[in-house]
């Protein structure tokens, strides 16, 4: 099962882009962010004739988050819970059934910025909320994958320039222990599993602004997190890159990885 997180910056604007790399990258199950619609403006019909099922969590004009999937969607919960006057759509959570069941936790983490101010500590309040989430997914003992765009910046490496960074919430050392606490909880960040000791990089984010693609000034905040059983199932991952360079993209790139299951 091919399990691919993306944020598409406008699923109105880029569906071209979406259903283009869906064609070519053949992944089974995708969670969205940053569809930027609400759920009766999401542009189904041309994913749904390439055999997705969809479910979605949108929000006028900004936020919003999808899951397209192959196999059928059971069990379908909208909103991380822990906070019932939160009103922004980031959360969204189903099952996939292939030969094991999976659960599917996409989510788009707050910015945080301007730094600091409230819209920090509404960050930091979200990824306390998401830790809780995170211990009541492992505690299930059901296979879990976790991913989206979480806004966070794990470490220097992660940025081509790390030092532009400092006064940016992304990096902050409050925003990176509240990611490292959760995975100190028995998660596994995937992607670091394929090059553990990589210097620089890989990134999944370029800014449109200054020339970023072009200098490689990249940043990776898009995240897999896998649970135990989860990470027992872990076949393969990557990042499709050249996603950036094709015309109209998104300023995210596609992460994915594929489980035995």
């Amino acid at each position: 099962m091919k399990i691919a997180t993306f944020n598409i910056n406008g699923v109105r604007a880029r569906i071209e882009t979406l259903t283009g790399w869906l064609a070519e990258a053949q992944p089974d199950v995708v969670v969205l962010q940053e569809i930027k619609t609400q759920d009766e403006g999401f542009p189904a019909d041309p994913i749904a004739d390439l055999g997705y099922n969809i479910e979605t969590h949108g929000q006028k004009g900004f936020n919003g988050v999808a899951i397209l999937s192959r196999l059928p969607l059971e069990d379908v919960m909208r909103g991380l819970p822990g906070d019932d006057s939160d009103e922004q759509s980031r959360y969204i959570e189903a099952t996939v059934v292939g030969h094991a069941a999976i659960r599917i936790a996409g989510l788009y983490l707050p910015n945080g910025n301007p730094f600091p101010g409230p819209k920090f500590d509404y960050k930091l309040a979200w990824m306390e909320r998401l830790r809780s989430r995170a211990d009541a997914l492992r505690s299930s003992e059901i296979p879990t994958i976790m991913l989206g765009d979480f806004n966070v910046i794990p470490e220097p490496r992660d940025a081509a320039h790390p030092e532009r960074w400092l006064d940016d919430a992304l990096f902050q050392p409050e925003s990176r222990a509240s990611l490292r606490r959760i995975l100190h909880d028995g998660w596994t960040e995937a992607v670091r599993l394929r090059d553990p000791d990589a210097t620089r990089g890989p990134f999944t984010f370029w800014d449109y602004q200054a020339g970023a693609w072009q200098k490689d000034n990249g940043i990776r905040i898009d995240h897999i997190l896998l649970s135990p059983q989860a990470a027992d199932l872990l076949v393969d991952l990557g990042i499709d890159r050249d996603e950036r360079a094709k015309d109209k993209p998104s300023d995210h790139v596609p992460v994915w990885v594929t489980l035995d299951a």
